[in-house]
């Protein structure tokens, strides 16, 4: 995402902001600062940048209901990377783990403004509409800007060669319009990730035909409870990204650094299997980390780095009704190249996907 100009990220100047509802508590009610001041230093003592928490600051003032459930919303909490780090056995009380979460993990945590306002800071921040405080985020300027490595160019084509998501392409449809208001703002639970609970959007929700092979197509009878739709309703390889590295250059400035991506596309074994997702088998992807990710901050920070898998279940978003693989059985049975097999694992890896990898190959019929 190219950045926006200097001018572009301060400018508040627009009319319609100026005469709305959000101006009536004026600068220093939202953001602090000192009055009747001609001094630009003392006029900007205390100021805050950002002043839309999500559970106080002028927002809370009138969105209270929003506020208090965007509180525990994985957008604001960043519970995700807690959950998977604890799990890889890291001390979050530790000092240098304390240190490595808040310089690399909290970027990711978005407030309110972050999404109605500005560019997450994650993609540089700056106004994107004069200050405007937009009621639907923009896709490109915030959904994207945070989702844009992967989820963005898969749902919207833009990976070379691979064609992009139905749901966009014939429908233009807006993230919004699958994933609802409580995925932005929480629903009051504290999710532990992005994928605990039940399955949300759920492709039966827009496609109950499906279910049990109640359109007649058999093999939705055969495979409902075994193969997840992105399986078969994929249309091609989307992106892996492999070892990850953090640090600080020499100016204190933190930064992460990673291998390029990778076009994949591999069937697993289902490592988050429940009766929420009764799956045997999903599309996975690897996730950009490695056993010494934060060696910078300190040695063996991950000491259960093989407790969690890193092929993880993923979330395709280049869905098409025809793909080449549900156009004949044939075209995944047998075809060892499409499932994530031992070969395809880096062997200091193999322990941790051990649930994942798939021993035998379903046969050709």
């Amino acid at each position: 995402m190219p950045p926006l100009e200097a001018w572009e990220k301060v400018y508040v100047g627009d009319e319609d902001f100026l005469g709305s509802l959000h101006n009536q508590q004026n600068c220093i009610g939202c953001h602090g600062g000192v009055p009747e001041t001609d001094d630009k230093e003392a006029a900007h003592e205390s100021v805050v940048k950002d002043p839309t928490l999500a559970n106080a600051g002028p927002c809370a003032t009138c969105h209270s209901d929003e506020a208090q459930l965007a509180a525990t919303n994985l957008h604001y909490t960043v519970n995700g990377y807690k959950t998977v780090m604890a799990a890889r056995g890291m001390d979050l009380e530790n000092a240098a783990a304390q240190e490595a979460f808040n310089n690399h993990c909290t970027s990711c945590h978005a407030t309110c403004g972050e999404c109605h306002i500005s560019r997450p800071r994650s993609a540089g921040g700056g106004l994107v509409a004069g200050h405007k405080v937009k009621k639907v985020a923009s896709i490109s300027n915030t959904c994207l800007a945070c989702h844009g490595g992967r989820v963005g160019p898969e749902y919207q084509g833009k990976n070379e060669g691979v064609q992009g998501d139905v749901h966009w392409l014939k429908g233009g449809m807006p993230c919004i319009e699958c994933h609802p208001v409580a995925d932005y703002h929480g629903d009051g639970t504290e999710y532990a990730h992005r994928f605990d609970g039940p399955v949300a959007p759920n492709c039966l929700d827009c496609h109950p035909d499906v279910e049990g092979g109640q359109d007649g197509v058999a093999q939705h009878a055969m495979h409902g409870e075994k193969v997840a739709c992105q399986i078969c309703h994929s249309v091609g390889s989307y992106k892996s990204c492999f070892n990850c590295h953090v640090g600080k250059d020499d100016q204190g400035l933190a930064y992460f650094k990673t291998d390029p991506s990778q076009m994949t596309f591999k069937i697993g074994r289902n490592p988050l299997k429940s009766d929420e997702r009764p799956w045997d088998y999903v599309l996975v992807r690897h996730a950009p980390t490695a056993r010494d990710t934060f060696a910078f901050y300190g040695d063996n920070l991950l000491p259960d780095y093989d407790s969690v898998p890193t092929w993880k279940y993923a979330a395709v978003h280049n869905i098409q009704r025809n793909t080449p693989q549900n156009q004949e059985c044939n075209n995944c049975h047998g075809q060892t190249n499409l499932f994530l097999t031992a070969d395809d694992v880096d062997p200091d890896e193999l322990e941790a996907n051990k649930s994942v990898i798939v021993i035998e190959i379903p046969a050709a019929q």
